[in-house]
């Protein structure tokens, strides 16, 4: 049976959830309603454009961003204090790793013997301090004014219209994000560059109505048909552009459902199972405290798979962070729950990309939305601290084995080296071949619009 994964859910959604096009969200392959309802059972990205875009035919150069939702405990992860009082030290220790004056935490052993293949950012400054996945995905807050008309739009959008599709079967900017009860945790839609830029989600609730049911692929074309001839009528009186993106979705999805190449590499059954082992299990249908995503180590797996199959950027969604509530220690009891089997699936992660070569031309970044109180309250423990974060990255031919910035001795102010959310996007950029002081994208109105905020340059200690 040839199978097809879509994007987001039938239920009703805010535009600020992972995939930005509400109640658009699934192709309905198994009856005619999908097709013909004006393209609406269509929500897929990046139109396959007939011309060559920019950036195609060069190096496939791509991004693993990973989102720790809820703001990951930064002083219990990567930027411990021992010396400090036990009110801000908190119950874990430090052990040495493989780069020399380098520590961590003792519940990341596997980091430790790769710290030479990742990069530790323990001064991360300007993040917002509400639940908001916003700046982890635009790298803009989410009050940042003048907004562009449609609003800012996130890396990978972004991406996906600058440089456009590797392979014609596989979508530029693929979003394994899970949808979160609370819609801030939420991956924002394309905002200025509109629905044609949306990412691709095959990670939605329904994936039991993913696939073609028996329907040949004539009989799908013929369809294909019908509904080209009744957009053709809609695109006439249609002055927002929003036609034009169906269509792209339309084309898109019709390159996806007659090849394997992206359907492959969303099954994992195609996949070593030693690999798949390695990475650890998981729960896709438990959501942490019930809004954050689920625990899904195998999505950094499926995010490897679509790199080799040609997507630039995927996005993930990882668990739940936001560990405050309860007693003071329940963050601790939720950390030493969380901490290994994390510990185990970014290791794998990234010999992966090691084994296979993909380590020069992937680059991984993961982080959260803020930081955590230096002192531990016995009321909620560590609470949101926006004042300081922390980020790690790896890949993409950047100088690893080395931590940029420092904090105060408790954790709660940078002393050194203060890094931006936009000069970690500049990073990004820069590490798929684009220069974001002088690339813009042109908003609704076509107005261009610069790709990171101010001056950001690229991390200089990273490139």
């Amino acid at each position: 049976m040839l199978k097809i994964f879509t994007s987001g859910s039938p239920s009703k959604r805010s535009a600020g959830f992972c995939d930005g096009v509400s109640r658009r969200n699934f192709l309905r392959v198994g009856g005619f309603g999908g097709l013909a309802a004006g393209g609406l059972g269509f929500s897929l990205p990046e139109l396959l454009k007939q011309e060559a875009r920019a950036g195609v035919g060069r190096s496939h150069k791509s991004v693993i961003l990973i989102y720790l939702v809820g703001g990951p405990p930064h002083q219990d992860m990567f930027d411990l204090k021992p010396d400090a009082p036990s009110e801000y030290a908190g119950p874990w220790r430090p052990i040495g790793t493989n780069v020399a004056g380098v520590q961590i935490c003792e519940a990341f052993p596997e980091m430790a013997k790769r710290m030479d293949k990742f990069a530790v950012i323990r001064s991360l400054v300007g993040a917002q301090g509400g639940h908001d996945a916003f700046q982890c995905y635009t790298g803009r807050k989410p009050q940042d004014a003048p907004k562009p008309p449609g609003g800012f739009a996130p890396f990978g959008s972004v991406v996906s219209a600058l440089q456009g599709p590797v392979h014609e079967q596989t979508p530029p900017f693929v979003s394994l994000c899970y949808d979160c009860t609370h819609g801030p945790y939420n991956e924002p839609g394309p905002g200025m560059l509109g629905a044609r830029q949306s990412s691709f989600r095959p990670m939605g609730p329904t994936r039991s109505d993913m696939a073609l049911r028996g329907i040949t692929l004539d009989r799908l074309a013929d369809r294909a048909s019908l509904l080209r001839s009744v957009d053709a009528f809609r695109r006439e009186a249609d002055t927002t552009g929003f036609m034009d993106g169906l269509d792209s979705f339309n084309q898109q999805a019709m390159g996806i459902l007659t090849s394997s190449r992206l359907g492959d590499a969303l099954d994992l059954s195609k996949e070593d199972p030693k690999t798949v082992a390695r990475y650890g299990t998981g729960d896709e249908i438990t959501r942490i405290d019930g809004n954050g995503a689920p625990r899904v180590p195998q999505s950094f797996l499926i995010a490897r798979r679509l790199v080799e199959a040609g997507a630039r950027v995927v996005t993930v969604n990882y668990s739940k962070w936001d560990w405050h509530g309860g007693k003071g220690n329940e963050v601790f009891k939720r950390e030493a729950e969380d901490f290994p089997i994390f510990d185990r699936a970014i290791s794998a992660l990234i010999d992966d990309l090691h084994d296979r070569g993909l380590d020069k031309d992937t680059t991984v970044l993961v982080w959260g939305e803020f930081g955590r109180t230096p002192k531990i309250s016995p009321i909620v423990g560590r609470d949101h601290w926006p004042n300081v974060a922390m980020a790690l990255l790896a890949g993409g031919g950047m100088r690893l084995g080395q931590v940029i910035g420092a904090t105060d001795r408790l954790g709660g102010e940078a002393t050194d080296r203060p890094v931006t959310f936009a000069e970690v996007f500049a990073t990004l950029y820069h590490n798929l071949g684009i220069d974001a002081s002088t690339a813009t994208v042109n908003d609704l109105s076509g107005r261009p619009q610069p790709l990171v905020d101010g001056n950001a340059k690229p991390i200089r200690e990273l490139i």
